[in-house]
């Protein structure tokens, strides 16, 4: 059986950075878990005037898109 091939593309606003080696992982659990601690650790290094608003891991495999995760922040009061 095939071990899966994941790809973490990481967009930014309308900016898209593609992600043109990915990752061998057991299966897409382990794809979630990557996607969301790529997200925390690229939302960490965010300037601290950042809002993060259109903060997302766009990932795929070989047949297309599979899920998003995405950054959201409280609105400041």
């Amino acid at each position: 059986m095939p071990v899966p091939h994941y790809y973490f593309d990481v967009r930014d606003g309308n900016a898209l950075s593609v992600d043109e080696e990915g990752l061998t992982l057991t299966n897409q659990r382990a794809a979630e878990i990557e996607a969301a601690l790529s997200l925390a650790d690229t939302a960490k290094d965010l300037p601290p005037s950042a809002s993060g608003c259109g903060l997302a891991i766009e990932v795929r495999d070989a047949d297309g898109p599979i899920f998003r995760a995405t950054f959201s922040s409280p609105k400041a009061r």
